[in-house]
């Protein structure tokens, strides 16, 4: 990729909560609506991809957007929560864990090498925190998001429910030690 393409962490801003806002709705329909029903695509857009959502998620301490921009404009992002308990064993001690909970890119930079470049700044940023993993979540039936974070070393260590809409789905648990 060219030099025109900057990965930076986002600013906290209404701005760039907006900017997050739309991406995200946008790229979340892109990905899911298909295997969906609209009625459960709209209710999760709208939990999830509303500017003050998005500003709230920034201005939390614990929560890191990475951004990618081409000349200016907003191609992709990662989300990045710090101290995630995701597929912990409440019996067991924690371990410090970065979790990725979204990572999206346009439709027109998948196969690019876009999406690799977010996940390996995503682990840069879990070994700056001193985290010993990273975890994440993925739809089961997403057989192409399984197999990029396949390629980055996660394995299954779980799964859960995640309500998506009016249905619950099952997310597998992923994680990668560093």
């Amino acid at each position: 990729m060219s030099q025109p393409l900057r990965i930076s962490v986002a600013k906290r801003t209404p701005a760039a909560a907006a900017q997050l806002a739309e991406l995200g709705r946008r790229l979340f329909y892109e990905a899911y609506a298909a295997q969906n029903t609209a009625e459960n695509m709209a209710a999760q857009a709208d939990a999830t991809f509303s500017p003050e959502r998005q500003l709230a998620e920034l201005e939390d301490p614990d929560t890191v957007y990475l951004e990618a921009r081409m000349l200016q404009e907003l191609v992709g992002y990662a989300k990045l929560r710090l101290h995630s308990q995701l597929g912990l064993d409440p019996d067991k001690v924690a371990e410090e864990r970065l979790e990725v909970e979204r990572l999206y890119v346009a439709e027109d930079w998948i196969g690019t090498g876009l999406g690799a470049t977010l996940m390996r700044r995503a682990i840069e940023e879990a070994r700056q925190q001193q985290c010993r993993a990273v975890v994440l979540g993925v739809w089961e039936h997403n057989a192409r998001a399984r197999a990029f974070y396949q390629r980055f070393g996660f394995r299954p260590v779980g799964q859960h429910l995640f309500q998506f809409g009016a249905e619950a789905q099952t997310d597998l648990i992923l994680r990668k030690g560093l």
